[in-house]
């Protein structure tokens, strides 16, 4: 049966053993896609980042803990997933959980960081003793090592409901095979079972006597004694002696990329394999130190192995013992099982090693026997093993036991030692002692009684062991205590045949110290006052570890026991040695950082810091915070400890630049957490030349300045974005989906500590605080060329920097961004005129020019600049050239894709001309393969950016401040006390020059944040966000002359049409509702609308016929979309009667529109048929003409899908107006400009040439002539009862024809009866009556005025004036209605192009009234008689 291994060996303090190389057991089963991005993910965290690992917040609830476990451990059960690491990452969310759902857990997990139940954990700083969690509990329960602890499985199993044979969402969990893992980080030694029977449970104190009195202290020391000593601590040296950091990693028996370099074991002979890259720059030392490592290893792993193999063995016997009788055929089977990894160890004679049960099981064995005899056994220190690790305070005493009092005498009993039965019998000769693999021992132990010191060492050991090594015995002098405490701290001997302390720990012999003491004949002991010299003589001497390595441990011992030292005045003495001993230590860690030649090392490039702040604080190697403090205090008595600091920051900061979010960047990230809780040193940090240099380019920011590697990590590095999204044309949504979740998770927890040093720096002090300002306004200021036309990316900082950057800053904006508003006066405007840290000198201003900028930027402002506008305009800054410059990178992006999607399609069509020539078949596939390796890697990093863009959190943050732009806007822009005074519209027309002094990105990243959130994900916006949003896009648009860029307004309109786009429950949108009836809306937004359909005729730009077109089509669905409120139709109508000139321009340009558009539509189909039919036979036409043709072709199909789209819209706006404005669509102004545009297109439609109109796939195009032709007909009936309109139509002189009312009669009751109902029908034909009769009236009348004369005829349009005036420039004279129509469309004098208004003409009376005499005498009362609207017979 497959057993799975895990060595310690390589296993990080907390029991992260990423480089744990075994058969976990479940190969062979298949996963999901997203089985394997959780098991990625939470194989990414930190072992002790328990809220990393669940994906949760701090602020969790205990539902929202058990909701995460719950999924996360039904994705990563080794079960159920077969991917690599399974097993790993679901003991890390088991043990996630086991923390944050115990309250007590969770509150010091919360309170000090790191495993609550680790012995190197923050927890354990509270105890008495490094030993206090093998001692009693003071309500007689027991200690964490010895509490009920619970496996993965079984906590899977409890969650679920689980527990039995078929428990548990997956069935039959226990009948599956075994699964032993040690799972390291906890107290104690833990092996936990998965699958097969349940685990067993460790023998629990049975229940005394009720009636049977208390046990004495001495009672139960003297019961536990023999358990710790003979179980506990040898299990300890095992877990200590793994709790070394890990080296490379590396593979057994077989390669596995990109585990390729081969070595083999010197004393095994068995292959393993590593990463090449990982020992590149090795030495033969560190090999053969490699080479030792991966033996202890590869045996450490074969007794886990053995282990498992005798469980599952014993548990076959077990199930063959039945009730009654045994089963033959499972016996044999039990018997015959194979054993492979205890075989190995038989054969080279070594231990199988011990399981945590069976241990403790001995140990109680041990202890009754024991009991019979009254007496405590005194076992040998080194019984199960050497080279065990000793936490901070914990030191083995040294000095020889003293002899007994009499009274003591008196009180000795026999005492038990367990050993061998001789020395001698040992085998010899074991290759593996060094690596501290034991040999089988080959006789049993024997229990021999004789009389023993009880002032001996092992017999004095208690469970609380600190304790009693902090006390001296009775009858110890202090000069015996400094030399016990001094060679305990400081591991060193005086003796040269003592090389190991009792827990086999190396000593260091100070040889000159002891021939000092000889030569002055003083006794050989250690005293502060020599103190000195031994450590320098010791540092110096060692050899596998360095100066720092043995000074650092040394520190940490002394610390732990002036911790746990007693206060009270008889121990004044020991504090003094204590004290000074401390001193002397940190003293020469300084010189080992700053001086290693002191030590005869050789000075390095780099400060020898770097690797211990990459530790674990709690490791012996790690910097705690004790020894940081100490080294900050010392600031102003040692120069050169600041500087060290300062440059191991540096260093950590020039080695993170070389690394991304793929290496070990977690460690270089937590270590400048650490270091910048202490402000003197945050304040000598901002000092370093690295923290904000200004000379330094925009892309050297991330590797050069110091903060610069810090932020740019990120999933959107080049390298990350194809891991996370590898072969991106073949995965599915789901797996883009749960890849962007996984990506979004990592990024938010790096982002969480980055904003966890700024405000660390930030509070220190007030020049750190404008130091990392400065840096900030670096990283924008330098990248102006972000918002370039073309960027080009080796000139800028990287997209995920500036992510980095602009979250950082908008979440230091949250403090004061409170739903009042209370402190938004604090924003001070006049920031901008008091050199601000943001350059807006070269920006475009909202209405102001350069030149008037200058000027008015040039008076400095008085007072000072306080730190929330330092933030506000940082950020405001930081989006503008961050996420909105990253925004509109995606947008190029996907154009460039799919552009590049089409050229690959192009290119494959030409293959087959070099399939007769191989070597240019393979030139060409390897060109087509590195263009779509091209779009791969585009479409990776697409992917990439939706993911981290598209977080909802970073997002409503964002929303957040964008709302107080907007509100700060508005203040500013109406002098009013905005949100709790309302603005009154319109503004005044005279905006203050500090409103127009403001760069346009103020408002250009409000209108970007909301457009990209209402077109990707609208239902984050707060409902308070858009009532406030939609008062900036009214205001602005309803006082549009505040605002120079018309592109800048458009986006105002753009954010409202998103808004009445459905979304998920809000079938008007986000915005609809809200516009249809907010107060500010249906009083102005009409007229706002109106307006703005007139400015953009012209933009100035080259693309502004395109523009216009976009811009008025989004227009016409905000109407359509308010149209249902009666409110916005009585507005229009009001409108029309009071702004006269501004309504008639509207519909001007509203008529002009459907002209157009449909004639270019139309002219696009007439394209598109003739370039189909010359297309049907292309073999005739050459590659290059051919192709030139299908490109026009494309373009014709574009541009009438579009231009039909507006043609529809504008009908159907004309439509609405129409029927609810009849009377101002019949002013003299627009009337017949209006028959005009309706005679011309129903003759398109129905005329001769509508034959023309056949397109093939019309719905395509969105070309749906009956419908057209329907609402065309809509509009004549809407003005059906106006009489001006029957005579305009009339006297169309150009496209009026009766036949078109016909056959538009006939279209519409043989193929659209479905159009028009009968009554509507029989209206049209009714109307058509009326145009005929009208049309011979007017004739007649035309008739009866016989010849007029010239002066009277209108210059442009050779009619009859009725209303003739002078243009005041050229003389002419014209008839109004013509002039105005001209001035509707052309400002200037259409006879000498100058400038020209409708209020400059001037009348011509005398004129007017000889028209009037003429059309009397000649038409007289006959055309009075004419009664065209009367239909009655005869």
């Amino acid at each position: 049966m497959p057993a799975a291994t895990a060595s310690g060996a390589d296993a990080t303090p907390n029991g992260n053993a990423k480089s744990r190389d075994h058969n976990q057991g479940n190969q062979d089963k298949k996963y999901t896609v997203e089985q394997k991005a959780a098991v990625i993910r939470v194989r990414r965290c930190s072992a002790t980042a328990f809220y990393e690992i669940l994906g949760l917040e701090k602020s969790c609830s205990d539902a929202e803990v058990k909701k995460a476990y719950r999924k996360l451990s039904l994705l990563t059960h080794p079960d159920k997933n077969g991917y690599e690491g399974a097993d790993e990452a679901f003991k890390l969310v088991s043990r996630a959980f086991q923390v944050l759902s115990d309250a007590e857990k969770k509150q010091k997990y919360d309170q000090f960081g790191g495993d609550p139940d680790s012995r190197f954990g923050a927890s354990s700083a509270s105890t008495a003793s490094p030993f206090s969690g093998f001692a009693r509990t003071p309500g007689g329960g027991r200690g964490p090592m010895f509490e009920d602890e619970i496996s993965p499985e079984e906590l899977f199993n409890r969650f679920f409901g689980g527990g039995g044979m078929g428990g548990g969402p997956f069935g039959a969990f226990d009948s599956g095979p075994q699964f032993v893992f040690n799972l390291g980080g906890g107290p104690g030694f833990r092996v936990h079972q998965f699958g097969g029977g349940r685990p067993r449970r460790r023998p629990r104190e049975a229940n005394g006597d009720p009636n049977q009195a208390p046990q004495s202290a001495g009672s139960v020391l003297s019961n536990l004694l023999p358990l710790l000593i003979l179980f506990v601590l040898p299990l300890l040296s095992s877990i200590f002696s793994s709790s070394t950091p890990a080296g490379p990693s590396f593979r057994f028996e077989t390669p596995e990329p990109p585990y390729t370099m081969q070595r083999t074991m010197p004393r095994l002979r068995v292959d393993y394999y590593l990463n090449p890259a990982d020992v590149e720059d090795y030495s033969n030392r560190n090999f053969k130190d490699l080479d030792r490592k991966a033996e202890t290893s590869y045996v450490t792993n074969l007794q886990y192995d053995c282990q498992t193999e005798i469980r599952t063995r014993n548990r076959m016997i077990d199930e063959a013992q039945g009730w009654f009788f045994p089963d033959v055929d499972k016996m044999r089977a039990a018997r015959n099982f194979d054993m492979r990894s205890c075989r190995k160890l038989d054969e080279w004679d070594y231990s199988r090693g011990r399981t945590f049960r069976v241990a403790a099981d001995n140990a109680q064995i041990r202890n009754k026997r024991l009991a019979k005899l009254g007496s405590q056994a005194t076992p040998k220190s080194d019984q199960y093993g050497e080279g065990t690790s000793n936490e901070a305070g914990s030191i083995p005493s040294l000095q020889p036991p003293t002899s007994p009092s009499q009274e003591q005498k008196e009180q000795i009993k026999p005492k038990i030692n367990i050993s061998s039965s001789s020395p001698s019998s040992k085998p010899t000769g074991n290759p593996f002692a060094p690596l501290g693999v034991k040999e089988r021992l080959g006789a049993s132990p024997q229990i021999n009684i004789k009389p023993g010191p009880e002032t001996g060492m092992a017999s004095r050991r208690s469970p609380n062991a600190d304790q009693v090594r902090r006390s001296s015995r009775g009858g110890e002098s202090l000069p015996e205590w400094e030399d016990k405490i001094l060679r305990g701290i400081f591991r060193l001997t005086l003796d040269p045949s003592v090389r190991t302390d009792s827990h086999g720990h190396p000593l260091s012999f100070v040889k000159s110290i002891r021939e000092e003491l000889e030569d002055q004949r003083q006794p050989i002991r250690l005293e502060a006052a020599i103190l000195d010299q031994a450590i320098l003589e010791a540092a110096s001497n060692v050899s596998k570890i360095t100066p720092l390595d043995y000074l650092l441990g040394c520190w940490k011992r002394v610390t732990g026991q002036l911790k746990h030292h007693k206060g009270n005045k008889a121990e004044e003495k020991k504090l003094e040695v204590l004290k000074e001993a401390r001193r002397l230590c940190m003293s020469y860690c300084i010189f080992a950082i700053t001086m290693p030649e002191m030590f005869g090392r050789e000075l390095s490039n780099t400060t020898p810091l770097v690797s211990h702040l990459l530790v674990d604080p709690e490791d012996e190697r790690g910097i705690c915070h004790d020894f940081l403090a100490e080294a900050v205090s010392r600031f102003a008595d040692d120069d050169t400890i600041e500087p060290a600091l300062v440059g191991a920051v540096e260093d950590l900061s020039r080695q993170l630049a070389r690394m991304t979010m793929n290496d070990d960047y977690k460690s270089y990230v937590l270590a400048l957490r650490h270091l910048v809780r202490y402000p003197p040193l945050v304040k000598a940090i901002a000092r370093s030349p690295l923290f904000s240099p200004s000379s330094t380019s925009a892309s050297e920011l991330e590797a050069t300045t110091l903060l610069g590697p810090f932020f740019a990590i990120s999933p959107l590095q080049a390298d990350i974005t194809s891991q996370y999204f590898s072969s991106p044309k073949t995965r599915d949504r789901a797996f883009i989906t749960n890849s962007q979740r996984s990506l979004r998770m990592a990024l938010t927890t790096h982002q969480q500590d980055l904003l966890d040093i700024v405000n660390q720096i930030i509070r220190s002090d007030k020049g750190a605080r404008d130091s990392i300002l400065d840096w900030f306004a670096l990283c924008v200021n330098k990248n102006h060329k972000r918002r370039a036309m073309q960027v080009d990316k080796k000139l800028v900082s990287s997209d995920g920097f500036m992510i980095n950057v602009t979250v950082c800053l908008d979440q230091l904006c949250e403090p004061f961004m409170d739903a009042q508003f209370s402190k938004i006066d604090r924003i001070d405007v006049e920031y901008l005129r008091r050199h601000p840290r943001v350059d807006i000198k070269e920006e475009t201003k909202l209405n102001m020019d350069q030149n008037s900028s200058d000027i008015f930027y040039a008076k400095a402002a008085e007072g000072t600049n306080n730190f929330i506008s330092e933030v506000f305009f940082l950020a405001l800054a930081a989006h503008h050239y961050g996420t909105e410059s990253t925004n509109q990178t995606l947008s190029q992006l996907e154009k460039d894709l799919k552009r590049m999607e089409k050229h690959i399609e192009e290119i494959e069509i030409d293959r087959h001309k070099w399939i007769n020539s191989p070597v240019q078949l393979k030139m060409f596939d390897n060109a087509v393969k590195k263009y779509k390796d091209q779009i791969d890697k585009g479409l990776s990093y697409k992917f990439a950016v939706q993911g981290v863009l598209l977080d909802e959190t970073m997002q409503a943050r964002s929303l957040q401040f964008m709302r107080y732009v907007t509100v700060w806007l508005l203040r500013l822009v109406s002098a009013s006390d905005f949100p709790k005074q309302s603005i009154k519209l319109p503004l005044s027309p005279d905006p203050s020059k500090v409103f127009e002094a403001l760069p346009e990105y103020f408002l250009e990243d409000v209108v970007g944040a909301y457009r990209f959130v209402m077109r990707n994900m609208p239902w984050t916006i707060s409902s308070t966000q858009s009532d406030e949003l939609i008062i900036l896009c009214i205001t602005f648009l309803r006082n549009s002359e505040m605002i120079k860029n018309p592109y800048l307004k458009s986006g105002l309109v753009t954010i409202m049409f998103a808004g009445t786009w459905p979304a998920p429950n809000r079938p008007k949108g986000v915005l609809g509702d809200l516009l249809r009836g907010m107060p500010i809306a249906t009083e102005h937004l009409l007229h706002a609308l109106m307006k703005f359909y007139i400015e953009v005729e012209n933009t100035g730009a080259h693309t502004q016929f395109y523009d216009k077109f976009n811009i008025r089509y989004e227009i016409f669905q905000i109407i359509k979309c308010v149209w249902g409120n009666s409110i916005y139709r009585e507005h229009l109508d009001k409108e029309s009667k009071v702004n006269v000139d501004f309504f008639v321009r509207f519909v001007n340009l509203l008529l002009n529109d459907v002209t157009f558009v449909l004639d270019e539509s139309l002219s696009a189909f007439q394209q598109i048929h003739n370039l189909s039919e010359e297309l049907q036979n292309p073999e005739h036409l050459e590659q290059s003409v051919r192709q030139e043709k299908e490109e026009a072709l494309s373009g014709a199909k574009s541009k009438a899908k579009s231009y039909m789209q507006l043609t529809n819209e504008t009908v159907a706006m004309l439509k609405l107006f129409t029927e609810a404005l009849a009377d101002a669509f019949t002013m003299p102004e627009i009337v017949q400009r209006l028959a005009d545009m309706l005679d011309y297109n129903l003759d398109v439609l129905v005329g001769p040439k509508s034959i023309e109109l056949k397109v093939e796939n019309a719905r395509e195009y969105d070309f749906q002539p009956k419908a057209l032709l329907a609402d065309i007909i809509d509009v004549y009936l809407n003005l059906k009862s106006k009489e001006s309109f029957i005579f305009a139509v009339a006297r169309d002189g150009r496209s009026y024809k009766p036949a078109n009312f016909e056959k538009a009669t006939s279209i519409l009751r043989l193929r659209a009866k479905d159009l028009k109902s009968p009554e509507e029908l029989r209206a049209w034909t009714a109307l058509g009556a009326l145009f005929k009769k009208a049309k011979e009236a007017d004739d007649q009348a035309e008739d009866d005025l016989g010849e007029i004369p010239d002066e009277f005829l209108d210059p442009l349009m050779a009619t009859l004036m009725t209303d003739p005036v002078i243009l005041p420039t050229s003389k002419s004279i014209v008839d109004r209605s013509t002039i105005r129509s001209h001035l509707l469309s052309d400002p200037t004098d259409p006879f000498n192009r100058a400038p020209l208004k409708i209020e400059e003409i001037v009348p011509a009376t005398e004129l007017k009234g000889r028209i009037e005499v003429f059309k009397a005498e000649k038409r007289g009362a006959k055309l009075a008689e004419v009664n065209i609207m009367d239909t009655s017979p005869g």
